[in-house]
């Protein structure tokens, strides 16, 4: 133990004599307590984001409950703090317009409240990543709980995932393949529990990317929702927190540059979402880590896909991840690739929180000579159609796009695409590179999960499955396909994107990590000098504010006034 009572960040609150104090232990005697609940305490915050309309988390009251007994267990108090609860299903125009506000309210109700340690309740997509970001920047001790995959979906006999099932059957509707009985079908099985994604989107890449920063207990990320291991780990949590607590371990002594390269490995080796390098690249730096697009891509290169796990794997779902061994196993066939002497929550390195791992079966979790796809799950492109680079998943999109030229068809926004898409005259080919703009951080606005395109409605008829698709929006992890996402600079701000015209012709070289337009330098000046500005999507609230200050994907899309070098730290809030 290196604190003492004296040094919890709590005692300003309620161990000073004085008529502040006063107010502070008789608001608390106000709710039932005694100061034998806290005195002499750690007061641990849970911040639970719970809520009726999130299905991922709608196990969360319940956890917070076993978290509180945790707590508890271990001599601490317990405050349960609700905070925006971002179902990824829901929330338009799209969850990520409000990451950056989560990371916000997560640090201020820490700052502002009388905490001295903090578990963080999360699990859909965009909580993960604001729920970490705003406890680095506050830098309390602070632990990750997962929310956990939902059990696989069943039709039919078929075993179904989340969103990766629900493009397929859907374009099997389309072409008339399956009828609105067996979509019904779909429907009612794919997703039937409570937890998040059970393919390897971005939920489950960002938990386990949580857990390979070090900032779960090991192995937490791969525990099912409805398993009752998660009820056990849930109460570890709690206890866990408090002797972090006492121990003084802060973000700051866990996140290093090489907790952020094994984080970035673990992705690459699960087959993760594109999203995941938006959310680390802003993760790692509220850390001070400056990670960057050229980091994902080196490691990609010598890095191999050995997760068996949907839309990168064919079979296997998270559930079946867990059985295999979860992450920790995973990460005993990637020992040579990580640095195994940063720690973890634990207060132990890498390398002892991993020792008595073992895979359970090697076709979930693939030994290294013998993965799913030699490189890792994503590439980076660079090229005069984006500048600051773009990404894609080559183990989710079909080989023929590997290297592929072909002529734009171009939306200026999702309206237009729908509008058109399925029109039996629209001038289209497999060939041709479909291209949507004005989705990005600004212009969607909020980057909204519109990058997997739908294939032509005569296309999809015809047999087609996949072509090359190309926007500055983002995809959903749980999606597939030859989709390059993230164009940089977006073209709502002037990028390149924005002079693309139909008939255009342009190509992907993913070997090559290239992206060209066939268009000539005199050209583009002349369109550039002819573009207008579109009109912004907000003139007033909080969406000003997002788009006044949100940076360009390849830099995170954090708020600038938030990064670590935005200014010096925050002090104490002053207790008069």
């Amino acid at each position: 133990m290196t604190k003492t009572p004296e040094d919890l960040r709590s005692h300003r609150w309620f161990g000073d004599p004085g008529l502040r104090t006063f107010g502070h232990r008789s608001r608390m005697r106000q709710m039932g307590y005694d100061p034998e609940d806290w005195e002499g305490r750690p007061i641990i915050a849970i911040i639970n984001t719970w809520s009726d309309i999130n299905p991922c988390h709608a196990h969360f009251r319940q956890r917070a409950e076993s978290v509180k007994t945790g707590i508890l267990q271990a001599g601490g108090f317990p405050l349960e703090l609700p905070a925006i609860s971002l179902a990824e299903q829901f929330v338009k125009p799209s969850a990520m317009l409000y990451r950056n506000l989560l990371a916000m309210e997560t640090e201020e109700l820490i700052r502002s409240h009388p905490i001295d340690g903090v578990v963080l309740m999360g699990g859909c997509d965009k909580t993960t990543p604001g729920l970490l970001m705003g406890a680095i920047s506050m830098d309390v001790p602070a632990i990750y709980l997962p929310a956990g995959p939902m059990l696989r979906g069943n039709w039919q006999g078929k075993t179904l995932g989340s969103g990766s099932d629900s493009w397929k059957y859907w374009d099997e509707l389309r072409a008339g393949q399956i009828t609105e009985e067996d979509w019904q079908g779909v429907e009612r099985g794919i997703a039937r529990s409570y937890g998040h994604c059970m393919t390897m989107g971005t939920a489950s890449t960002m938990t386990a990317i949580a857990d390979a920063l070090g900032m779960t207990l090991p192995g937490a990320s791969s525990i099912p929702a409805a398993d009752s291991n998660h009820i056990a780990m849930s109460k570890m949590v709690g206890r866990r927190i408090c002797e972090m607590v006492w121990e003084d371990l802060k973000p700051s002594d866990i996140l290093r540059e090489g907790s952020v390269e094994n984080a970035i490995t673990v992705a690459m080796a699960m087959g993760c979402s594109t999203n995941a390098i938006i959310h680390l690249i802003a993760i790692a730096r509220r850390a001070g880590v400056e990670a960057t697009l050229e980091d994902f891509d080196r490691l990609s290169r010598v890095v191999p896909v050995i997760a068996n796990v949907r839309p990168s794997g064919k079979e296997y779902l998270m559930e079946d991840f867990f059985y295999a061994g979860g992450l920790p196993a995973l990460m005993t066939r990637l020992t040579d690739h990580l640095d195994l002497a940063m720690i973890s929550v634990t207060g132990r390195p890498l390398g002892e929180d991993i020792a008595t791992a073992r895979v359970f079966n090697d076709d979930v979790i693939r030994p290294i000579d013998n993965p799913i796809y030699a490189e890792g799950a994503l590439a980076v492109l660079k090229g005069n159609l984006a500048p600051q680079g773009c990404v894609i998943k080559p183990s989710a999109c079909s080989e023929k796009y590997q290297n592929h030229t072909g002529p734009a068809l171009v939306f200026d926004d999702y309206a237009e695409l729908k509008a058109q898409i399925d029109r039996d005259d629209l001038d289209v080919t497999e060939d041709s590179v479909l291209v949507l703009r004005n989705a990005g951080p600004v212009g969607g606005p909020g980057m909204p999960e519109w990058g997997m395109l739908p294939i032509p409605g005569k296309l999809v008829k015809a047999g087609v499955r996949d072509m090359l698709r190309l926007s500055d929006a983002r995809m959903s992890g749980t999606s597939y396909g030859a989709c390059v996402l993230h164009v940089a600079p977006e073209a709502h701000v002037g990028g390149p994107l924005a002079l693309l015209k139909t008939g255009d012709m342009v190509t992907v070289d993913i070997p090559g990590r290239r992206i060209h337009m066939e268009v000539s330098d005199e050209e583009l000046a002349q369109r550039r000098a002819a573009w207008t500005a579109p009109e912004d999507p907000y003139q007033r609230g909080f969406g000003k504010m997002y788009m006044a200050h949100v940076s360009q994907a390849h830099d995170g899309c954090d708020f600038d006034f938030l990064q670590t070098a935005a200014g010096a730290p925050v002090p104490e809030p002053k207790i008069f």
